[in-house]
């Protein structure tokens, strides 16, 4: 094999590590809006529900790769996040910015083809998470509160892409949930770096382990209670309403799971604790039958 051929291969593996593909997941909630109107079944909605979800990602790739150039330094000093391609010497944070930056306005031009709205929703959460990566990053409550932010942004986004409307409370859930996750992910590092924790990130020694563990319990209290009032107000006298109410078991006990892992130190990374957490993928594998029962009922009985 040629080294040439084996060096570009090599940089594409880099490239394609720095765009943090096992984050996408989180941008699966840009399908939340055709999936709860019952739509998700139509080729129009889903393509399109697709489509945002691939422009969402590209953009949030394309931020991820100016994140790092960004924080390099504090990176190398982190025990795993000196792994990553920028902080381990791999690729230029120069190089990094160039490429990240052109990702990002492929992604603008996508979303504008799709609808200004959608634009609009992409346009914001870019200069909101510069905003963060720059300037917003060490400003405790602000920087927790960002991060949930745009989870919640990218629920509306898919809502916008799709020109459907989401339940306030499903809105609710996907704020607070976030920040139940949020939290957790603070508390890890703090508990897994101790007394290094500030010296990677200065806004950590801002938090103590008692007042991430009240945000946590306060966040997760407002998701489930968001959540029952999405299923019972939502769907109410709607053929399959006592199915999406049911939901609301493994809903909880998924959170139950995640917030000991959390308590355990080890949610620094959600999406690797849900992607390796077999109790929770068995979990949300039932929430997930159950509301998808609950919402298509009418067209099964049929």
């Amino acid at each position: 094999m040629p080294k040439h051929s084996y060096q570009k291969r090599s940089t594409l593996a880099q490239f394609i590590s720095l765009a943090r593909p096992k984050q996408w997941l989180k941008n699966s909630l840009l399908l939340a809006a055709p999936a709860a109107a019952g739509k998700i079944t139509e080729i129009h909605y889903l393509s399109l529900a697709i489509l945002a979800t691939i422009t969402f990602s590209l953009g949030a790739s394309g931020l991820y790769m100016i994140n790092d150039a960004k924080d390099v330094e504090s990176d190398r000093r982190h025990p795993t996040k000196k792994n990553r391609p920028i902080a381990a010497g791999a690729i230029a944070p120069k190089t990094a910015i160039f490429v990240g930056t052109a990702i990002i306005f492929i992604s603008l031009a996508i979303s504008l083809a799709i609808n200004g709205p959608f634009f609009l929703a992409i346009l914001t959460y870019i200069v909101i998470t510069i905003s963060y990566t720059y300037w917003l990053k060490n400003e405790p409550v602000l920087d927790i509160s960002i991060v949930s932010f745009g989870f919640l942004l990218r629920a509306i986004a898919g809502g916008l892409a799709t020109n459907l409307p989401l339940s306030v409370w499903f809105l609710t859930v996907a704020a607070f949930g976030s920040l139940f996750m949020v939290s957790g992910k603070r508390y890890a590092e703090v508990k897994t770096m101790g007394d290094d924790a500030i010296d990677h990130k200065k806004v950590l020694g801002e938090y103590s382990s008692e007042y991430l563990n009240y945000v946590r319990s306060m966040a997760s209290a407002v998701a489930i209670a968001g959540y029952g009032l999405w299923t019972f107000e939502g769907f109410a006298s709607r053929p399959g309403q006592i199915f999406v109410q049911l939901s609301g078991i493994p809903f909880v006990i998924a959170i139950l799971i995640y917030a000991l892992e959390a308590d355990r130190g080890l949610a620094g990374s959600p999406e690797e604790v849900i992607l390796g957490d077999r109790r929770l993928q068995i979990f949300g594998a039932i929430w997930a039958l159950l509301v998808a029962i609950g919402i298509y009922y009418p067209r099964l009985i049929h």
